[in-house]
């Protein structure tokens, strides 16, 4: 992983207890619950913190506590391609568990986060001795992919406004539930998201600016017109 607890505020986790737990894990016994906790160390990290590289070995499954992460990968021109942001309640890396045993992916902290590093073969004991936990497991993988593939089925078909609409609506939707929210990530890796320039991602926010259908202060957005924006997403 390339990383060391010492290096960060850490403390052993009460997985039984946990508010913030993923809801595969009430389906674990005990005994299973015990052995999770014993290997696995809750860490809170800072904002533009790693928690993990792309190309490092697979040695821990993490889970996104509380926090908003940016998942990315190099492109083959050397830029940063990001591929998603990540909310809490999430597990990163399930993809490279199964598929492989090297993380495709980076990921670093858009906020102060908790997440919970978790030894690689525990993890995969419990996919193997818990059926009920391996599909609850299964199904968060394949609706992660669907949504994964949703969005670039959707982004390949819009054009910028269109994007730029899409973006906004889910953010104030999906990623914080409210019309009024930080946007967390620079205008740049709004672009890279997107698969469009900085200076399309600028001028399209602009114009909703103008028109009236959203307000931006620095990096706070509000939707004026959120109804608007879904016009926008759904035709262009």
């Amino acid at each position: 992983m390339g990383f060391e607890f010492n290096t960060f505020s850490k403390q052993f986790s009460s997985c039984k207890s946990c508010k913030e737990r993923f809801s595969a894990v009430a389906l674990l016994n005990d005994d299973q619950l015990e052995g999770l906790q014993q290997n696995c160390r809750e860490i809170t990290l800072k904002k533009n913190d790693h928690i993990y590289h792309e190309g490092s070995l697979t040695s821990h499954i993490v889970y996104l506590r509380d926090g908003l992460v940016l998942e990315y990968k190099k492109s083959e021109n050397g830029r940063d391609q990001v591929v998603q942001i990540i909310k809490s309640l999430s597990y990163l890396g399930l993809n490279s568990l199964f598929g492989d045993r090297i993380n495709h992916y980076s990921c670093k902290a858009l906020n102060d986060v908790k997440v919970c590093y978790i030894d690689v073969e525990t993890f995969k004991n419990l996919v193997r001795s818990n059926g009920d936990f391996a599909y609850e497991i299964l199904v968060s993988v394949s609706r992660d992919n669907l949504n994964s593939h949703r969005r670039f089925l959707n982004i390949n078909a819009k054009q910028t406004f269109g994007k730029v609409a899409d973006a906004l609506l889910y953010f104030g939707t999906i990623i914080f539930g409210s019309n009024t929210f930080k946007l967390p990530i620079t205008r740049d890796e709004l672009g890279s998201l997107l698969g469009i320039t900085r200076e399309s991602t600028t001028r399209a926010l602009a114009k909703f600016q103008n028109e009236g259908f959203i307000k931006i202060s620095g990096s706070n957005i509000t939707l004026l017109q959120p109804e608007q924006l879904q016009k926008i997403s759904k035709t262009g």
